[in-house]
């Protein structure tokens, strides 16, 4: 069986496994990041969503032997303690209901506020189109893009200073 070295969330993987095998069954079989979820198989719902160097990727299509030195994005790694804008965002507006197609919502936003900071809603509706949810959450996910882009223009604020008196 052939050996692959991935970089999925920035950390170097070997697994060895058929070169035909999915890679959302490598993520979540051998590496046990079960963000991404099975939904169709076909790359139609989205819900097997990374990123590939920054692109979405259906992660049910793509062969393991296809990913080669491309960077892997998962839910898991988007940041370390969860925090990213649209994960903030997504918690502050309650946006999922059962949550099985988030983490692909969520990854393509991801790319889309990358490209574009301020999207509008035909932005959002482009880059999100072909996520399917089953529990018909679009309009507050769309909220919740828009609230991510809100978060994310707002200035960092280190740690303050202490005055003297």
């Amino acid at each position: 069986m052939p050996r692959y070295t991935l970089n999925v969330n920035q950390k170097r993987h070997s697994v060895e496994v058929a070169a035909d095998t999915p890679l959302l069954w490598v993520l979540r079989d051998q590496l046990g990041l079960v963000g991404a979820k099975y939904g169709c198989g076909v790359g139609q719902c989205g819900a097997c969503t990374v990123q590939l160097n920054g692109a979405p990727t259906r992660s049910c299509l793509l062969p393991v032997s296809g990913v080669g030195s491309a960077q892997v994005l998962t839910i898991e790694g988007l940041h370390p303690q969860g925090r990213h804008p649209l994960q903030q965002a997504w918690e502050e507006l309650d946006v999922p209901q059962c949550g099985y197609c988030q983490a692909g919502q969520i990854l393509s936003a991801a790319a889309l506020l990358k490209q574009r900071p301020k999207p509008t809603d035909a932005d959002i509706d482009a880059a999100l189109s072909g996520h399917l949810c089953r529990c018909a959450t679009y309009t507050r996910i769309r909220a919740g893009v828009h609230r991510a882009a809100e978060i994310a223009a707002q200035p960092v604020s280190g740690p303050k200073k202490a005055v003297k008196a």
